[in-house]
C-alpha cells in the first residue's frame, strides 16, 4: 500500500482512467450479452456472419469504435457513439471517484480527524467496493433503459459478493464516525447491542437468515392468479414452483447460504457485525420496493415496477446499509416524478425505467454520505424501533398519491378500447 501511495496522485487518477475505460468495455459487453435481445455489437462478442472482418484494434477501449462504425449496416447509424461515450464516463468516473475517496477523503471529510490519520487500506477498501457497485449498477441501468428488465445475471452475483465483503471485510461499509468500529453497522448511530452479539445469541441468527430467506423467495418463479380465489392460487403457484428448473438452484443456494450464515456467527465478532448488516440492508432495500411493487399494482391496476427493481435494491442496501436505503428510497421518487412527468407529457409514455433512478440516488447517497449522515443520524438514532411505524405510515400515504397518479395519467393518455 505504501508503495502505492507513493505514486503522485496524477499518474495515479491517469492509470485509473485507463483501467476505467477497460471497465467500460467490460461494461458494454455485459450489457449486450445479458440483455434479453443479445447483440453483437461489443468487439469481444462473436462478430456476425455478415459483419466484416475484426481486427486487434477493435478492443481498444475508446479508440477502437472509431474503427467499428464500419459496422453501421448492420448495426444502425451512429451505434457506436453511447458504447464510446460510455468507456469515456467510466474511465472518468472511475478517476473522479479515486480522487474525492482517496484524494479528498470525502467519505469522512467531516470527522473530526487529522488529514492521513485514515488506514489506507480502509479508504481504498471502500474504493474498490463502491467502484465495483457502480460498475453493476451502470450495466443494469442501461439493460433497464433500453429493455425496461433488469437481470438477475448482475443483481444476484452483485449481492452475493457484498455479502462476502461484507463478512470478510466488514470496515468497507460506509463510515458512521469514529464511534464503535467505525463503520454503518445494522444498529447505527446507536451503539452495537449485546442481544445482536453471535453465538450464543439465536435471535440475530435468526433475524439473518429471515432475512437471507426473503431474498431466495424473490428469486424463485412464482405465479399469482386470485381470480379464483387465494386456495387455488396457492395450489397454481405451488404447482408452477414444482415445475420450474430454477427451484432446485435457489434451494441450493438458500441451504448454502445458511451454511455460510451460520459459520459466520458461530465465529461472532466484526464479520458477523457487517454480514448481519448487509443482510439486513438487503431485507431492507428490497422489501421497501417490493412493497411499493405490491402497492402500486394494487391501486394503478397494472404492474407498478418490475422485480429487477427489487433486486437491485436488495444489493444495493447489501452494499450500503438500511439507512442508506431509506436515503435511496426517498431521493429516486424525485428524478423519476421530474423525468417520468416530461415524458408523460412530451412523449405521451407512462411507462419509465426506474432502475437508473434508485442507480442515481445510490450513486449520490455514496458521494454525499458525510453530509448525509450528519442531517440523518440524530434522527434515527431518536426514532429507534419506531422506524417501521413510521414507514408503514409514509407507504399508507402512498395510496392516495399513486390515486392521484393514475387518475391523471388516464387523463394524458387515455387507455384505448376496442
Amino acid at each position: 500500500m505504501n508503495l502505492l501511495l507513493a505514486i503522485p496522485l496524477a499518474f495515479r487518477l491517469a492509470g485509473l482512467f485507463a483501467v476505467g475505460a477497460l471497465l467500460g468495455s467490460l461494461a458494454n459487453l455485459a450489457i449486450y450479452r445479458l440483455a434479453w435481445l443479445r447483440r453483437a455489437i461489443s468487439p469481444w462478442s462473436p462478430p456476425l456472419p455478415e459483419a466484416p472482418p475484426r481486427r486487434r484494434t477493435d478492443r481498444l477501449p475508446l479508440v477502437g469504435w472509431l474503427g467499428l462504425r464500419r459496422e453501421a449496416p448492420l448495426h444502425g447509424p451512429g451505434f457506436w457513439v453511447r458504447p464510446m461515450l460510455l468507456e469515456l464516463l467510466v474511465g472518468l468516473g472511475l478517476a473522479a471517484l479515486y480522487w474525492w475517496e482517496i484524494g479528498q477523503q470525502g467519505l469522512w471529510r467531516h470527522v473530526p480527524l487529522p488529514p492521513g490519520q485514515l488506514p489506507a487500506g480502509i479508504i481504498h477498501g471502500q474504493f474498490l467496493c463502491h467502484a465495483a457497485l457502480l460498475w453493476l449498477m451502470l450495466v443494469a441501468s442501461v439493460i433497464d433503459i433500453d429493455e425496461l428488465i433488469i437481470p438477475d445475471a448482475i443483481t444476484v452475483p452483485g449481492t452475493l459478493l457484498g455479502l462476502a465483503i461484507a463478512a470478510l471485510f466488514p470496515w468497507t461499509l460506509l463510515p458512521a464516525g469514529l464511534g464503535g468500529h467505525g463503520f454503518l453497522h445494522v444498529a447505527a448511530p446507536n451503539p452495537w447491542p449485546a442481544w445482536l452479539r453471535g453465538l450464543p445469541n439465536l435471535a440475530p441468527l435468526a433475524i439473518g437468515l429471515a432475512c437471507w430467506w426473503l431474498w431466495c423467495l424473490g428469486l424463485l418463479h412464482r405465479t399469482w392468479y386470485s381470480r379464483h380465489g387465494w386456495r387455488r392460487a396457492v395450489q397454481l403457484m405451488v404447482a408452477r414452483l414444482v415445475r420450474a428448473p430454477s427451484t432446485p438452484r435457489v434451494l441450493l443456494v438458500g441451504a448454502a447460504g445458511t451454511g455460510a450464515i451460520s459459520g459466520v456467527w458461530f465465529w461472532g465478532g466484526v464479520p458477523w457485525m457487517g454480514l448481519l448488516t448487509a443482510l439486513v440492508g438487503m431485507a431492507a432495500g428490497g422489501g421497501l420496493i417490493w412493497l411499493v411493487r405490491i402497492i402500486g399494482r394494487a391501486v394503478l391496476q397494472r404492474e407498478a415496477m418490475g422485480f429487477g427493481d427489487v433486486t437491485l435494491m436488495a444489493m444495493i442496501g447489501v452494499f450500503l446499509g438500511w439507512q442508506s436505503c431509506l436515503v435511496v428510497f426517498f431521493l429516486a421518487p424525485l428524478a423519476g416524478l421530474v423525468i417520468g412527468l416530461a415524458l408523460l407529457v412530451l412523449r405521451r409514455e407512462s411507462v419509465i425505467p426506474y432502475g437508473p433512478f434508485l442507480c442515481l440516488a445510490a450513486a449520490a447517497t455514496i458521494v454525499e454520505w458525510s453530509p448525509i449522515w450528519q442531517r440523518i443520524s440524530l434522527p434515527l438514532g431518536i426514532l429507534g424501533s419506531l422506524i417501521p411505524v413510521v414507514v408503514a405510515v409514509m407507504m399508507v400515504v402512498m395510496i392516495p398519491l399513486l390515486w392521484i397518479v393514475r387518475v391523471v395519467r388516464s387523463i394524458i393518455v387515455p387507455e384505448r378500447t376496442e
